[in-house]
């Protein structure tokens, strides 16, 4: 899956492409951010991407990412799922 950093305005949920943002692997991303990304909400006006997501560092800075979802995303979750009940 694929990625890419924007700015996002909580008040008048604005989004914008980064200066200079460049296409990356949005495994690599997470693993960047120990995992620590969450969710926002649904993407549909901007061309192939279909969520935005929130990164954390570890000074608790933010960033934000669309991503171009597909089924791994679904496995990835369905896989910690089962890992954090114990169940792997």
């Amino acid at each position: 899956m694929k990625s890419i950093q924007v700015e996002f305005e909580k008040a008048s949920k604005k989004i914008t492409f980064k200066k200079d943002a460049k296409e990356e692997d949005w495994f690599a991303v997470c693993k960047k951010f120990n995992d620590d990304v969450s969710r926002i909400c649904d993407i549909t006006d901007q061309k192939d991407y279909t969520g935005l997501f929130e990164c954390c560092d570890d000074n608790n800075k933010n960033f934000f990412y669309l991503v171009k979802e597909d089924k791994k995303l679904y496995r990835m979750k369905h896989q910690n799922f089962f890992d954090n009940l114990g169940l792997k």
